[in-house]
Parts: C-alpha cells; structure tokens; sequence
C-alpha cells in the first residue's frame, strides 16, 4: 500500500465514521428553533437525538452479519441510501413525532458506516497498526464536532433548520460516490456465513464469549459515552442557562472538539512507549480527577460560562486516548467475525450513549449538574470495569497466542 493509498483509504474511512458525529453535532444549535417551530419543548427535541442512538446501537447488529456475509460494500452501499432518504424526511417533517421516526430511520441507514469503517480498518491493515489507524479515524471523527455545529448553528440562522438536513443528505450522497470508485472491496463475501437468526445469534455468542472483546467494549462503550451526555445537555447548559446565540454555541462546541483532536495525535507518541492498556488506565483515571473538580465546581457553583468551558475542555482531552485504543483492543482477535465484533462493539457504545443521553434529560434540573454528573459517572464505572476484567482478558490473550483456544 503506497503512502497516497493510505491517506486516501484514512480519508474515506474517516469520512465515513463522521457521518453520524455530522448527524448527531449539526443540529444541535437547532434545538431552540426545531421546538419552536414544531410547536414543542427542547426536552421533546432531545428525544430525537436519543432515537438517533437507539437507532445507531439497533442498526449496528444487522449489519454485522450483512456484512461477514455479503462483504463489506452491498450493505454499504443500502444502508447509506437509507440515510439519504430518511434525513430528506427529516427536512420535510411537521411534528415532533416524525422528526424522532425519522432520525431512527436516519441512524439505522448511518451506521452503516461505522461499523464498515471498523471492519474495514481490521481488513486493510495488520493488527499492528489497527490502533494507529483507529487513532487516525479518532482525529478525523473529532474534527466533525469543530465544524459541525459551527456550520449548523450558520445554516439555522440563515436558512433554517431544515436546511442542516439536506446538507447530510449531500454530504452522505457525496461519500458514498467516494467509495464506489476509490475505497478497496476488504474481505471478501462469505457464503457459508449463515444469515439465520439462530447462526447469526451464535456468531454474535461466540464473539460475547471473548474476554478482551467483553472487557475493552464495556471499558471503550461505557467511558466513550461521557461526550453522549455532554452533547445531550450542553445546548440547554449553554443557549438556555448562559444565554448564548445559535452562532456562539456552535463556536464553543468547536472549542470543546479541539480537545478531542488534540489527544489522539499524543496516542500515537504514548503507544513507541506504553500499551495500550496502560494508555486507557492513564486516561480515565485522568479523566476522574477532572470530573470530580467539575462536578464539585458546578455543585458549589464556581462555575461561569468561561470556567466551565475550560473544565469540560479538559475533562474531553482523556477522550481521544481512551476510544482508540479500547477499540483496537476489542477487535484484535477477530478476523472470521470481525463484522460481527464491530457490530456488537459499535451497538453498545451507541445503545449506552442513548441511556446516557436520556438520562441527562431525565435528571434535567435547569443546572449543568446532570451534565457533568452524567460525565464523570461514565468514567468512574469505566475503570472498575478495567481493574475487574482485564488480568482475565490478558490471561485469555497469552492462552490464544499460545494455541490452546481456537482463531476467530
């Protein structure tokens, strides 16, 4: 593979990893307007995006199977049709209801993209370098929320809200005529791949019953979902607590995804001299020490809107170090399943993020305490799920290398 190639393969994968950051970031200055204009409340608009997550963690394990059994650009190219098509309808809705129908449509059409991009990473290159270039895709992925709500908070003011949607639909259109001409087929359809339920059920068992896919998806999904709960609360926090405009949200969200660009180029410097392991324990009990200051910050309330930009900035630094590598550790023993491994990795992190989303929601109580509560919660149990699990994965892991458990 030639240097270009790299890049290129990078750029698409990238690309089609922020199709759903796009859908999830773009919108979110919108709020405000969609609920006005819909006649209904933000805490009712925020169900959208948690449908868009129910979505996202549902779709993922259909395609999975699609994908083991049909290689990975037939169910590519079906599910990101049904993107386009579904955040059309969202432009074109009139009610709360059919915007939150359709946002699920939306997610269960974009995620197809992200588990293809992981199989894809697992395919093209060797595992070596997987948690390189998932460090890669995590700086690709962490630009979106720069220019995403940036662009969207621009667009709401001058055309619309339903103007965002028809972007995605765009946006989507034109990456899907990026991989039918540049991005390599990777593995090969797999005939004897069966797609019943009972043989699709037990491919699905076979990758659960893996020690270090259990431990680091649960580790990566849990503490990945910290970001899900910001993202939920933070239009409220900011355009209804401190009172900023559509454009000044999308800046200050811009502000905040620098801290997520920045991390995942230092993993590359972090992995000449530690593992990856260590790198997830380095982040998160990081990560804790600066939820707890947060938290107590906003409880106490220490907090402006200037302070508290700088804590949630860098609270998100510990991100890009911990997702990269718990999902190059969760996929490394898969090669057969990989599809299925990346379904089920992905569902959780996106099923989890729902749960943290509406959570925030729940606990919604005009302060950014559920935000930041939420947050530095998603770490905590992250960490204990590391010291419980990973002395097991690690033993499972020398026993594999050894010979003495089958190739998956």
């Amino acid at each position: 593979m030639t240097r270009k190639q790299y890049i290129l393969i990078i750029l698409i994968l990238g690309s089609l990893s922020t199709i759903s950051p796009f859908s999830i970031d773009m919108y979110l200055p919108g709020f405000p307007a969609i609920a006005e204009d819909l006649g209904t409340t933000i805490s009712k608009v925020q169900l959208s995006l948690t449908a868009y997550l129910i979505g996202i963690s549902a779709g993922q394990l259909l395609y999975g199977p699609l994908l083991d059994r049909f290689g990975r650009k037939f169910p590519l190219y079906a599910g990101l049709l049904v993107y386009i098509l579904a955040s059309i309808g969202c432009a074109m809705t009139n009610s709360a209801d059919m915007l939150i129908f359709m946002r699920f449509l939306q997610a269960v059409g974009g995620c197809a993209g992200m588990v293809a991009a992981q199989a894809l990473v697992r395919d093209l290159f060797p595992v070596s370098e997987t948690a390189k270039v998932f460090s890669w895709l995590t700086l690709v992925i962490a630009v979106s929320p720069m220019i995403a709500p940036t662009v969207g908070g621009y667009m709401t003011a001058a055309f619309g809200w339903h103007s965002v949607f028809l972007a995605l639909a765009l946006i989507t259109l034109l990456i899907l005529v990026g991989i039918i001409y540049f991005l390599p087929e990777g593995k090969q359809p797999d005939p004897s791949m069966s797609l019943k339920p009972k043989a699709v059920l037990g491919n699905f068992l076979t990758v659960l019953k893996h020690p270090q896919f259990l431990v680091y998806t649960l580790v990566g999904g849990i503490a990945s979902a910290a970001p899900f709960a910001y993202i939920s609360g933070s239009p409220d926090v900011f355009m209804n607590i401190y009172r900023v405009s559509e454009q000044e949200y999308g800046w200050i969200f811009a502000i905040l995804a620098v801290a997520m660009i920045g991390s995942p180029q230092f993993n590359h410097i972090l992995l000449r001299k530690l593992t990856s392991e260590q790198i997830i324990r380095i982040a998160l009990v990081y990560q804790i020490l600066v939820g707890a200051v947060m938290v107590l910050g906003v409880y106490a309330g220490w907090y402006g809107k200037t302070s508290l930009i700088v804590v949630l900035f860098l609270f998100l630094l510990g991100q890009g170090l911990t997702a990269p590598n718990s999902s190059a550790l969760s996929l490394a023993p898969f090669s057969r399943f990989a599809g299925s491994a990346s379904a089920l990795a992905g569902s959780f992190r996106m099923g989890i993020g729902a749960l943290v989303s509406g959570t925030v929601s729940l606990f919604h109580n005009g302060t950014a305490l559920p935000m930041v509560g939420v947050m530095t919660s998603c770490t905590v149990l992250g960490i204990v799920i590391y010291f419980l699990g990973q002395a097991k994965a690690a033993s499972y892991r020398a026993a594999e290398l050894a010979g003495a458990v089958p190739e998956v």
